[in-house]
């Protein structure tokens, strides 16, 4: 079961945004929280790179901003302390990796779980795991000449792209594809997909039953 209260399912979820680069996927919540898309917003973002766009965004909404790296920190446990202190002040119900670099250490995937999404710019199972990112994940795509790819919103463990998969949107590989085209209109798929995501999480249609995603 995912335990977030019945209050915030009425009003919206509180998200706290995980990004290390350039924030698209960051925006396209944003916007979708202001458009009326979905309810839930997002309150909190953190970013393990100084430079995120992604923390320029944040600003530029005026959504509380942090540069949190684990380079920073030490032992380790220091890092995670700040990070739950963080989720607990800003009473955050649901975590979003976008476009973030970083594997989530278990004291937070244990404290969080079934309540961490990510985003992956492929069909998972397929062209995941270490390394598989950002343009990495197309140059395989092509080069294995697959005909579709796409993307995934899926929960996240201890284990690089292998938590249960929420949803998926297909994306057709075009003849003369290059990566940087491919990853453009992936890109567009995620815009649209996260939301969708998120809207079946603030409505409360997503049931975790142990190695199951059951919708209402």
């Amino acid at each position: 079961m995912l335990k977030i209260n019945k209050i915030s399912l009425a009003l919206g979820l509180n998200l706290c945004v995980l990004a290390s680069g350039s924030g698209s996927n960051l925006k396209a919540i944003i916007k979708a929280g202001k458009s009326g898309i979905i309810r839930s917003k997002v309150v909190l973002v953190v970013s393990n790179n100084s430079a995120s766009k992604a923390l320029t965004a944040a600003k530029q909404n005026k959504i509380p901003a942090y540069h949190l790296s684990q380079k920073l920190f030490s032992p380790q446990t220091e890092f995670d302390k700040k990070f739950l202190s963080l989720l607990k002040k800003y009473k955050i119900d649901l975590i979003i990796l976008a476009g973030y670099l970083k594997i989530i250490n278990p004291a937070i995937t244990k404290k969080y779980k079934n309540r961490i999404l990510n985003i992956h710019p492929a069909l998972l199972p397929e062209f995941g795991g270490k390394g598989m990112y950002g343009i990495n994940v197309h140059e395989a795509v092509l080069k294995s000449r697959k005909e579709l790819t796409g993307a995934t919103v899926h929960l996240v463990d201890e284990v690089y792209d292998n938590g249960l998969v929420i949803l998926q949107k297909e994306v057709k590989v075009k003849p003369g594809d290059t990566p940087e085209l491919l990853q453009k209109r992936v890109l567009r798929s995620e815009h649209k997909l996260y939301p969708e995501a998120i809207k079946l999480f603030e409505s409360g249609k997503v049931l975790i039953k142990g190695n199951k995603v059951i919708f209402k």
